[in-house]
């Protein structure tokens, strides 16, 4: 059996800062120390550091009961308030937002303060797009996923709308929402902000899966980008597993594949990578 493994399989630049920041914290000894929801969406990776007393504030009504020690902002980004939370409990303050996703803050509060409207295409309850909400200020925020929700979109007059995209968005169907965007003139202002490396290994994962006769898409099950890497997989190889690791991974006629391909979401470490790899090519 071929085994293709995906190039960017695994860490990308923003998630491996992250962890990389909150381990050499755990090793500093200086506790308490949290982070303000999960760092990263990797199960094995959370537990690992909760092992290492790194706790995980799930929400705003946690953070509002400690005063003390230090809180990591996790890789998605969170809202001004929470940082005026910490600030004003006079706890420490670490920021690991990726800086990928520091940057849509950056753009939507700049064009709120202009009088725009921001348009997000994401997922409404993904903590990324959850956070870039609270940099619009007072802006009219609209999100969006499909194009069918742009089929009843109502404009208002003299509205001016800036439209940007969650990082791990899917590529092709960012270019679908702006193409309907720019054809109605809903937006005035298209930033592509999907970072270079989500759409790198999209690509990547969709040629991969147009030559297997089997596919395999490993990332944690909250994983936003996971999730648009299988869909692309799927679309391309019906033969296609999301799994979380190797314990999840059962391969249904094995006999049939002769080449087997795997790819792994942001969030995945390369332990787990090694070990599907591995267990298929000795299997």
């Amino acid at each position: 059996m071929e085994v293709i493994l995906a190039k960017t399989a695994g860490f990308c630049f923003g998630v491996q800062r992250a962890v990389d920041i909150a381990y050499k914290e755990a090793e500093k000894g200086n506790f308490p120390l949290y982070t303000y929801g999960p760092l990263i969406h990797n199960e094995s990776v959370v537990k690992d550091l909760e092992e290492k007393n790194v706790q995980v504030l799930q929400d705003k009504e946690a953070l509002e009961k400690i005063d003390k020690g230090t809180v990591i902002i996790r890789t998605h980004g969170v809202p001004p308030e929470i940082y005026e939370i910490i600030q004003r409990k006079g706890m420490g303050l670490i920021d690991a937002t990726c800086p990928f996703v520091k940057k849509i803050h950056h753009i939507v509060q700049e064009y709120s303060e202009k009088g725009y409207s921001i348009m997000i295409a994401g997922d409404v309850t993904h903590p990324e797009v959850q956070g870039i909400m609270g940099w619009c200020g007072s802006a009219k925020v609209y999100v969006v996923q499909e194009v069918s929700d742009l089929e009843h979109f109502q404009k208002a007059p003299g509205e001016k709308i800036c439209f940007v995209s969650q990082t791990t968005f899917n590529a092709k169907k960012y270019k679908e929402l702006v193409a309907v965007s720019e054809k109605y003139r809903y937006t005035d202002i298209v930033v592509n902000t999907i970072c270079s490396a989500t759409d790198e290994r999209q690509k990547e994962a969709k040629e991969i899966a147009r030559k297997a006769d089997a596919m395999v898409v490993i990332g944690g099950k909250h994983s936003s980008n996971t999730r648009k890497l299988y869909e692309i997989c799927k679309d391309e190889c019906n033969d296609t597993y999301l799994i979380q690791s190797l314990e999840d991974f059962v391969l249904q006629h094995p006999e049939k594949i002769h080449t087997i391909g795997i790819t792994a979401g942001a969030s995945t470490p390369k332990k787990i990578i090694k070990e599907v790899q591995k267990f298929v090519r000795d299997e």
